[in-house]
């Protein structure tokens, strides 16, 4: 799929860090995690990137079916009956849970772990591209802890603004763009321009960020967990996603080596996994939890640099 993933997205390979007003401060060139043959980062649109997955997903000949959730697990030593929400029941040799956040189906299974807040929480929206704008600029300090934007085509980018969390009950979404203008307006550079773009409510976006590791192991006898439903971390990194990919790329492999699919293979499957997750979580907290803290000496750019460093190896 990279070739088209490529040619829908916008490839730079620095990174910009300026002051509130615009100033850059610096420029680095960005740790290329996948090889030297790739770009360091792409940015792209989520829903013209999933729109490549789910075809590729139809065109492999998996059935899919949307608009269902799981309501009820029954596992043996051989597999899982499922009862779905749409009256479906099914029986599988194995479940693998990708249901997120706040999973469903790891609760079902008796794991207790809980995603917890870190403290912060972002405001971002979707927006026209300024012109001159071919990478990543973060801003620290001014109205909030971060003001950033990434490239994600020819024409447009993302956008978006970290503060310290608020009660979500205490702010009406129609003033959420109202919200994120206010902050956006003490940053200086392509930010007036973006701010502009700030008007529609319902294309902003708040949340929290969360982290969570779970430990001893990701499965439960023949039902195993992937992906966010495992780990999460805040995007102070941008590894999340991919930490969920490398699960996936992990287990598939782990699946077809034709071992049996055992509680032994599936506990390798957390093994391997978790060396990498948990640096990748803990350096993500960390680095928000110097901003919140006002560390001013923290070494940023040594713990990014050490961790994207490690994880050119393969997972």
């Amino acid at each position: 799929m990279w070739e088209e993933t490529a040619a829908s997205g916008c490839a730079f390979g620095s990174l910009g860090v300026t002051a509130p007003d615009g100033t850059v401060l610096f420029v680095a060139e960005d740790i290329r995690t996948g090889g030297p043959d790739l770009p360091a980062t792409l940015g792209m649109q989520r829903p013209r990137l999933q729109q490549i997955l789910i075809a590729a997903v139809r065109a492999s000949g998996a059935r899919v079916r949307l608009g269902t959730t799981a309501e009820s697990l029954d596992q043996d030593a051989d597999g899982v009956s499922v009862r779905f929400s749409d009256g479906v029941e099914s029986r599988y040799d194995l479940v693998i849970a990708a249901d997120g956040l706040n999973s469903a189906t790891s609760a079902a299974i008796g794991i207790t772990a809980k995603p917890e807040p870190t403290g912060m929480a972002i405001w971002r929206i979707a927006a026209p591209r300024p012109h001159g704008v071919t990478r990543t600029d973060l801003a620290y300090g001014g109205p909030a802890y971060i003001a950033g934007y990434t490239p994600t085509s020819d024409n447009t980018i993302y956008a978006y603004v970290v503060e310290a969390c608020r009660d979500r009950a205490s702010i009406d979404p129609a003033a959420y763009a109202d919200e994120m203008r206010r902050l956006a307006r003490g940053y200086g550079g392509a930010w007036p321009e973006i701010t502009e773009h700030i008007t529609d409510p319902a294309k902003v976006n708040y949340t929290w960020f969360d982290h969570l590791l779970v430990e001893d192991s990701w499965h439960r006898g023949r039902v195993v967990l992937i992906g966010d439903a495992a780990h999460c971390c805040p995007p102070t990194l941008a590894q999340g996603a991919a930490m969920s990919l490398e699960d996936a790329l992990v287990l598939a492999e782990l699946l077809t080596s034709g071992r049996d699919w055992d509680d032994e293979l599936l506990q390798a499957y957390y093994d391997r996994r978790v060396p990498r997750v948990r640096r990748v979580v803990e350096a993500s907290v960390q680095i928000g939890q110097w901003q919140l803290d006002r560390v001013r000496d923290a070494d940023v750019a040594g713990l990014v640099g050490s961790t994207l460093n490690a994880l050119k190896e393969r997972p």
